[in-house]
């Protein structure tokens, strides 16, 4: 076990040096210098029976900047921390008014299928933030069962905060309810028209051709190896994933408009196609996404700045 272990350990610090690592460090402005921490802790399992599961949460709503509580974030039954975080699985809203505020169901939120975990969730919070004066956190956790004594806190981190003082959103004169396709979970950016794009390729493609474009970004899923494309796009689509996962914060943090958890979608990379509600859009199709509602739209939308 303890070669295991020592093995394992030795990944983690020879993962600072892997090709997705560095090209992440030289997109986000990160120093090559720093390297990384490895925190050796007892496994618990999320998957541990139909009672169990895992998530992620922002002690603050990340869109609006506030100094109210408000649990937000994904979760997942049956499934580990690292499903929520790599975008590979559908994930549940935290708290009810989250879930309002996502067009998704309050009986789905942990709020109301776990209340005791919730309340625990929430106790901890407010103890960081209001009695120790920290930041405010994202912090992940995993429980194998419904009670408080199955609750486990994992690590938690000083929340990434993008102040915001203009946004976009549709002209209604040029918003064609028709065309409407559906919500998905809107992460961040405002309203955007752009063409569709698949790859890198494509994106430079299109910076060529027509350099004014706004690109949008469709995928299934995301990876930490699509941290490119992210980053050359200006906007993302997903079918999977919340607002916790590692393309939606890097979306984020990056100023892209970004809707993530949009299950309408599914994507052919391969044939550089997707298909919403048995409607067939190919790459360089215009849709348009809104970032802080949600929304999806076929076609191009005229948009206008607003104060926020």
């Amino acid at each position: 076990p303890l070669d295991q272990l020592y093995i394992a350990i030795s990944k983690v610090f020879d993962s600072w040096f892997s090709t997705k690592a560095i090209s992440y460090r030289n997109i986000m402005g990160i120093s090559d210098d720093w390297g990384t921490a490895v925190t050796v802790q007892a496994m618990v399992f999320g998957n541990f029976s139909n009672y169990s599961g895992s998530g992620v949460f922002f002690t603050h709503n990340p869109r609006w900047s506030g100094d109210m509580i408000l649990l937000w974030g994904d979760f997942t039954l049956g499934n580990q921390g690292e499903d929520v975080v790599s975008g590979l699985v559908r994930t549940l809203p935290i708290s009810s008014r989250q879930a309002e505020m996502e067009n998704r169901d309050p009986e789905s939120s942990l709020e109301i299928m776990f209340p005791e975990i919730y309340q625990d969730l929430r106790k901890w919070a407010k103890k960081l933030i209001y009695d120790e004066g920290w930041s405010p956190q994202e912090m992940e956790f995993t429980f194998e069962g419904p009670g408080s004594r199955n609750l486990y806190l994992l690590q938690t981190r000083d929340m990434f905060m993008r102040e915001r003082k203009k946004t976009y959103s549709f002209e209604e004169a040029y918003r064609d309810e028709r065309n409407f396709l559906g919500h998905g979970i809107g992460v961040g950016g405002g309203a955007m028209s752009g063409r569709i794009v698949f790859s890198v390729e494509e994106i430079r493609y299109w910076r060529q051709r027509e350099p004014q474009t706004s690109l949008i970004l469709i995928r299934n899923d995301t990876v930490p190896d699509d941290i490119k494309e992210i980053y050359e796009a200006d906007g993302l689509l997903t079918a999977r994933g919340g607002s916790t996962s590692h393309a939606a914060i890097v979306a984020h943090r990056l100023g892209k408009t970004c809707v993530v958890g949009y299950s309408p979608l599914l994507c052919d990379e391969r044939e550089k196609t997707c298909f919403i509600k048995g409607i067939k859009l190919k790459s360089g199709d215009w849709i348009s996404i809104d970032g802080t509602e949600g929304s999806v739209y076929k076609g191009y939308i005229k948009v206008k700045k607003v104060e926020i």
